[in-house]
């Protein structure tokens, strides 16, 4: 699953990306919704370029929606690394409201 990471940055540096990528969406399996994750500044590294906004950090389903203006939310992480929605139009609509914060 986190193979993707690797290849990112790659691609990012043979390409000469700028601006680099802030976030990536791809299926929860187990959950059949979507998800959207901030990129770490470094494969191996935890601190995010870009993390999801503070004022959705920790919050879940009709509340995250209600605060977001987005259907469907799932969760944010505490920490911002990472949210779910329930379609991929969701998780889209969250990764560009999360740009412009």
């Amino acid at each position: 699953l986190w193979q993707w990471k690797l290849h990112l940055f790659e691609l990012e540096q043979e390409l000469k990306t700028d601006p680099l990528t802030k976030y990536v969406l791809y299926e929860d399996e187990r959950s059949k919704g979507w998800r959207v994750q901030a990129v770490s500044v470094a494969p191996d590294r935890f601190e995010s370029r870009k993390a999801l906004p503070e004022k959705w950090r920790g919050m879940r389903d009709d509340e995250l929606s209600k605060e977001t203006g987005i259907p469907g939310c799932v969760f944010i992480h505490m920490s911002g690394f990472i949210g779910g929605n329930k379609t991929y139009e969701g998780a889209l609509e969250m990764a560009r409201a999360a740009l412009k914060c």
